[in-house]
């Protein structure tokens, strides 16, 4: 038998004492930030409770099982609440897989660079945005590596959504009913660029002309034929405050028209349960959400590392559970061996269903890694979870972006716990044979985040 150095109630301790401190330091064995940037590994902060599920569960489950019904019970812990209550009554299952600790294989190569370069250099000015030292907007990689409160990482977040500097999705979204029945079935692409804060993209780390605006956002749709052309555009200000200019391609119409911004608690497209605020859960202006609160830190699962599947030409996700088999993506988790957890308060809403969201940080990366919005009366409401990849099997298989692999999301779940509604998202390689998922092509602007582009789309 092996003696651990530290018990398994080490790391619930650190925590506990931080919380009770008012502090947030990241890391157990020492500050994470330290070791992220001396060895761009993360294994060094954690004890080995933390870096492998095997030994957090005293052998019950370990990377390699399977997380179903039958056992969910040891790890009902680690588990947001609709998560849980998915796997223990509605089928889902998870498979596991070692926890990943290379701080390179978690976002993409160019953006943690600048994160490394630029860190220390970030602060709020008096409107609250965050800018760089000589007050013009941020230049580039995570703002706050080192998070101290939870405004600072919800602004990372809300800074870049995917990461890089552009990027376009071609997506397949499934619709399905409490019954397991597909009711809809969309495929588009979603396309975002930022004109600050650029680290790949020409010119850095401004776009001249574009330093008043955080980010150019358009989704689109291809199929059904009924909805082919129907696409929306959201130009965001830089101001954290403001809320974005929405404008939509009306197909009825055949014209673009402006959409009220502030109604962001409805679907896009009918049958989705899937919210504009729910993007990268900061789908909002930073400060369109308030009493922003850390309420917990400590281990948890979700899917880091392996949302590709390579084995797909087109990268199409399997699927199981529920009814029919078809609520829930075939999904691989892993222990993370610390999240930051984090609620915020709608507070130019008066209309919101929401009373407040509940949002799970990768204290390695800051990466969003789960969400549970709450309604009115308290009651968990609906969530929203997925799996990133770096798009490297490790067998021969990988998507370049520039000179290194490619980093995104693969899946996405948008569950609806109150009615049984799941709306499953995933990327694919291409829709249609003109719309390719990547990074930083210039060339998006024209075709996908403009007026013209608009029109364009509609008529095609």
């Amino acid at each position: 038998m092996i003696k651990l150095k530290y018990d398994r109630g080490f790391s619930r301790r650190k925590f506990l004492a931080d919380a009770a401190r008012g502090v947030l330091s990241t890391g157990v064995l020492m500050p994470l930030w330290k070791a992220m940037a001396n060895t761009g590994d993360v294994a060094k902060a954690y004890p080995d409770e933390l870096l492998s599920l095997e030994v957090f569960t005293k052998g019950k489950v370990k990377a390699g099982d399977e997380i179903n019904a039958d056992n969910v019970e040891h790890v009902k812990d680690l588990l947001a609440p609709i998560t849980y209550e998915q796997i223990l009554n509605h089928g889902r299952r998870l498979k596991v897989a070692p926890t990943t600790t290379d701080v390179m294989r978690m976002s993409p190569w160019e953006y943690i660079e600048a994160t490394l370069r630029n860190s220390g250099k970030a602060k709020f000015d008096e409107r609250g945005n965050v800018v760089a030292p000589d007050g013009r907007p941020w230049i580039g990689g995570n703002p706050f590596p080192d998070p101290k409160t939870a405004v600072e990482l919800f602004a990372a977040q809300t800074l870049s959504w995917g990461r890089h500097d552009a990027s376009f999705y071609s997506f397949k979204e499934y619709d399905v009913d409490p019954e397991g029945n597909v009711l809809f079935n969309y495929e588009g692409g979603w396309c975002e660029m930022s004109p600050v804060a650029r680290v790949s993209m020409d010119p850095k780390p401004y776009w001249p002309g574009h330093e008043d605006k955080l980010r150019y956002q358009g989704v689109f749709f291809t199929k059904p034929n009924n909805l082919r052309g129907t696409s929306f555009l959201s130009v965001w200000p830089y101001d954290h405050s403001t809320f974005p200019d929405l404008l939509g391609y009306v197909k009825e119409f055949r014209r673009v028209r402006q959409f009220p911004t502030d109604q962001r608690f409805e679907p896009l497209v009918p049958g989705s349960t899937l919210y504009l605020s729910d993007a990268w859960a900061a789908g909002d202006p930073l400060y369109t959400w308030g009493n922003y609160n850390i309420v917990g830190r400590g281990p948890f699962l979700a899917g880091v590392s392996g949302g590709w599947n390579s084995e797909h030409p087109n990268w199409e996700h399997t699927t199981h559970g529920g009814p029919k088999g078809n609520n829930f993506w075939d999904m691989t988790v892993e222990l993370i061996p610390e999240a930051i957890i984090v609620e915020a308060e709608p507070v130019k809403f008066p209309r919101a269903p929401v009373s407040k969201k509940r949002v799970w940080f990768d204290a390695r990366n800051q990466v969003v890694v789960g969400m549970v919005s709450y309604d009115r009366k308290g009651q968990a409401f609906r969530s929203f979870d997925g799996c990133y990849a770096l798009y490297d099997d490790g067998k021969g298989k990988k998507v370049m972006d520039g000179a290194h692999p490619y980093w995104s999301w693969g899946c996405v779940h948008a569950s609806d716990i109150q009615t049984g509604r799941v709306t499953r998202l995933e990327q694919v390689r291409q829709i249609e044979d003109t719309h390719f998922s990547g990074a930083n092509n210039p060339g998006w602007y024209d075709a996908y985040l403009t007026q013209a582009a608009l029109t364009h789309l509609g008529a095609a």
